[in-house]
């Protein structure tokens, strides 16, 4: 093997290595960026329903109705 051979075959592996590289990277990168702008935007509250518009049965002492067979 010359001098030649081996230098390609290195080329070669470092790009097998760089492409494997940039295809199990590539997506994780994406990913944790995505987060970081998740994690720096703005707070988002929750709208909460007014609790004094609860449903209030008009007789408290009274039972729904079972079901006879």
């Amino acid at each position: 093997m010359n001098g030649s051979s081996m230098s390609k075959s290195n080329q070669r592996v470092w790009t097998v290595v760089c492409t494997v590289a940039a295809v199990v990277l590539g997506p994780a990168a994406v990913t944790a960026s995505a987060l970081d702008q998740a994690n720096a935007a703005p707070l988002h509250h929750a709208v909460k329903a007014d609790q004094s518009q609860a449903y209030l049965p008009t007789d408290p002492t009274r039972r729904r109705a079972t079901a006879t067979a």
